[in-house]
């Protein structure tokens, strides 16, 4: 079952909608029942009270309004391991040299075109704490 603090993602009419987390579960005065209080994760944020069942709250679909809704646990992947940190590194190793040679090729021809073109517009450095005297 979902608890405080836990996020969870919001599905309407079985289709993800947005995450929330569970700011507080608080017992309703009929058995079983909560107001489950949750922040929504989007934008502007807002605060929202639902008065859930228990199993509502563990992912069992319900209705709001006539629309179906379920609430889901979301679970953090897993954090990256040493080898799976290995296994990346020989991914990039095995890039073709060739694209390394393509790439220096472009840089060096940008960078000559830059000197080439020489630098015909003069720059101004502008004062911003002069700006604010006036």
């Amino acid at each position: 079952m979902a608890t405080i603090n836990d996020v969870v993602l919001i599905y309407f009419e079985d289709n993800p909608v947005s995450f929330a987390r569970i700011e507080d579960i608080v017992a309703d005065y009929k058995p079983d029942w909560y107001h489950v209080t949750l922040l929504m994760l989007h934008l502007p944020l807002q605060t929202v009270t639902w008065i859930l069942r228990d199993i509502y709250i563990e992912g069992e679909t319900f209705t709001m309004g006539g629309k179906r809704m379920r609430l889901e646990k979301v679970k953090a992947p897993p954090p990256q391991t040493a080898q799976n940190e290995d296994e990346d590194e020989t991914k990039v190793e095995q890039q073709p040299k060739d694209s390394k040679k393509w790439f220096g090729a472009n840089e060096n021809k940008k960078r000559s075109e830059i000197k080439q073109s020489g630098n015909k517009k003069s720059s101004k450095i502008v004062s911003l704490q002069d700006r604010m005297k006036r």
